[in-house]
């Protein structure tokens, strides 16, 4: 083959590559852009809706939930976004409202148990037995 023929295959195999995996590379960078932007104004909203539904102590009880377990305070946001969509919210909630809304995000959430298991076996064979002290 020529190398003029196999320029042609390699062009003709990329172009189907990029129509089998979503396009070429410049279509791509846009999609992805446009995604980003989409998260960004989602967050927006949400921060928007929350700052209105909670109060300022509740706003700071979420920040530290935030900091500590992720999980259960992205639970506790769209839990408390759904109930002020749905109308369940009246004015502001207070710390104590968050509490009891954050007990029953606690009993939807999977209880992971840890247990720490020690093993006293290895503990009790010590090179430290020996009698060094006296001597």
């Amino acid at each position: 083959m020529a190398d003029n023929d196999l320029d042609a295959l390699r062009a003709e195999r990329l172009a189907q590559l990029q129509q089998q995996y979503g396009g070429s590379s410049g279509n791509n960078a846009e999609k992805q852009e446009a995604q980003k932007e989409q998260m960004r104004q989602q967050e927006e909203m949400k921060h928007t809706i929350l700052s209105q539904v909670l109060d300022q102590q509740a706003r700071a009880r979420l920040n530290t939930l935030k900091i500590s377990k992720p999980e259960k305070a992205q639970m506790f946001e769209n839990m408390v976004i759904r109930m002020a969509q749905m109308g369940q919210v009246r004015g502001k909630l207070d710390d104590a409202q968050f509490v009891s809304i954050l007990e029953s995000v606690n009993a939807q959430m999977p209880q992971s148990k840890s247990t720490v298991k020690y093993d006293r076996r290895r503990a009790a064979i010590d090179s430290d037995d020996d009698d060094d002290y006296g001597c």
